[in-house]
């Protein structure tokens, strides 16, 4: 390989100037419209996006076609952050059905913790037990893992997953809608009920239920 190669190769995996500022851009639209659902708030100009967001109207097309291209983006990364911040605080967990436990009561805190992330994750309502990344793409995986290795008893994985979307999209409204509940003891409640949906007994689910959590702060 020659010098010149080298160089080239070397350029195009440092990003520049321009492709910082384009990456921060994004990440500002997409943040101004992970708030606008949070609130419920869709159907407004992309100019009071853009307005939000801090950033250029000719901005907004370099990087979306339309709004409705926006929020399906901003839902996606509410997702990864959501998946990306589970494997950190699973990442040491060897038993699957540990880690779903786990994963599912963080789940359930985070609803009051990071509104605005759980508020963009629930817009995706029961679109969110076909998606394939974020916390389907997790729980389906250490549902299926809990199930081979004894730990489990779901004869039917789709039918585990549609229980447990269901369970995040109710949870997580029926805490917004109710902030004088206890968030923990709800949620601990519902982790218990699935737990002992999966075959497991009530002994081994008040177990995985009673361990302490990594600090969700």
């Amino acid at each position: 390989m020659t010098e010149e190669m080298s160089m080239a190769i070397g350029n195009e995996a440092t990003p520049t100037r321009v492709d910082r500022r384009k990456a921060a851009t994004r990440a500002a639209l997409i943040g101004a419209a992970q708030k606008l659902l949070a609130e419920g708030r869709q159907n407004v100009p992309v100019l009071e996006i853009t307005t939000a967001a801090d950033v250029g109207m000719g901005s907004f097309y370099n990087h979306f076609s339309s709004k409705e291209e926006l929020f399906e983006a901003a839902v996606l990364a509410a997702l990864d952050a959501h998946g990306a911040m589970m494997d950190a605080y699973c990442a040491d967990l060897d038993d699957p059905a540990e880690a779903f436990t786990q994963s599912f009561r963080l789940t359930g805190r985070m609803h009051r913790r990071l509104p605005e992330l759980s508020l963009a994750i629930l817009r995706a309502g029961g679109g969110l037990a076909y998606a394939e990344r974020g916390l389907a793409e997790r729980a389906r995986r250490d549902i299926g893992a809990a199930a081979a290795a004894g730990r489990f008893d779901v004869a039917d994985l789709d039918v585990a997953m549609i229980g447990v979307v269901g369970s995040v999209v109710a949870l997580g409204q029926f805490l917004h809608d109710h902030p004088d509940r206890d968030d923990a003891v709800i949620t601990d409640a519902v982790t218990r009920t699935l737990l002992r949906g999966f075959g497991m007994s009530a002994a081994d689910a008040e177990q995985l239920c009673d361990r302490s959590l990594p600090d969700p702060a």
